[in-house]
């Protein structure tokens, strides 16, 4: 963790307290460093996910997540999804889980990123797109 103190000293009580800086923070990891510990000493554990996420329930019922690397909601799988947002109160665990054979496995969300999805004719790949019949056709009143 990152910290900086500053201290201005000077002749007058007010000025010294105006100008002080108790603790400020570099980074916003510094942030998500003081976030998760607040999570893990004020909540219970209640399970975790395949992808390493941790679930925590505090004493309130409010129910937080801390993502196992790039915090990105969108892997949270769905039972832990529905207990997260109070539509089932029941704890999801790997037994109660059923997977089918047409479910894909979880890919990140890649928009913004160098891989993400791009249809032929976009600007971001230089190429022309094809036409097709549903093509704007300008008027021109000569014809």
């Amino acid at each position: 963790m990152v910290a900086r103190f500053c201290f201005s000293f000077s002749k007058t009580r007010n000025s010294f307290f105006k100008n002080f800086s108790f603790f400020s923070l570099k980074s916003s990891h510094s942030m998500r460093l003081i976030a998760e510990l607040k999570i893990k000493l004020s909540s219970k554990l209640v399970g975790t996910d395949e992808f390493g996420n941790q679930y925590f329930e505090n004493k309130k019922g409010r129910r937080f997540v801390i993502y196992k690397g790039i915090a990105e909601p969108t892997k949270i799988p769905s039972e832990w999804h529905g207990w997260m947002h109070f539509t089932s109160n029941s704890i999801p665990t790997s037994s109660k889980t059923h997977r089918y054979h047409w479910q894909k496995i979880h890919l990140p969300n890649l928009t913004g990123t160098k891989n993400s999805y791009a249809p032929k004719g976009n600007l971001l790949q230089n190429s022309n797109r094809e036409k097709v019949s549903a093509d704007y056709q300008a008027w021109n009143p000569e014809e």
